[in-house]
């Protein structure tokens, strides 16, 4: 193991006492949610593919530094707060279940980009 983390450098983030357990959590609960999906939901197939480089990059590194570096979104502390809200919006998805059909026809142009002038 590397060098002992001491700080974040970032105002009101403390240090995570231990993130490779904490991300390992939280990276699998994420893909139970996914699981639930429809492997042709939009927010599965583009979600699922990151959570799991992420969770083997994870099993792959113990040292937090190495880990950053390798997933290269910020700190271990900031990963935690990314997947925790990863976990809250997959956990919406699952209830809002955005892969159904719509209960109406949309109104004309509503998918279009760019938008057609009326």
């Amino acid at each position: 193991m590397g060098a002992l983390k001491k700080s974040t450098g970032l105002v009101g983030m403390a240090v995570a006492p231990n993130p490779h357990h904490t991300l390992g959590s939280l990276y699998g609960k994420i893909l139970r949610v996914l699981q639930k999906m429809p492997e042709s939901a939009g927010y599965r197939k583009h979600t699922e593919p990151v959570i799991r480089e992420r969770a083997a990059v994870l099993t792959q590194t113990k040292d937090v530094y190495e880990l950053e570096s390798k997933i290269n979104c910020g700190q271990a502390e900031e990963l935690i707060v990314q997947a925790e809200n990863e976990l809250n919006l997959a956990r919406k998805m699952l209830n809002w279940k955005p892969w159904e059909p719509l209960m109406a026809k949309p109104p004309k142009g509503q998918w279009d980009w760019p938008p057609t002038k009326p």
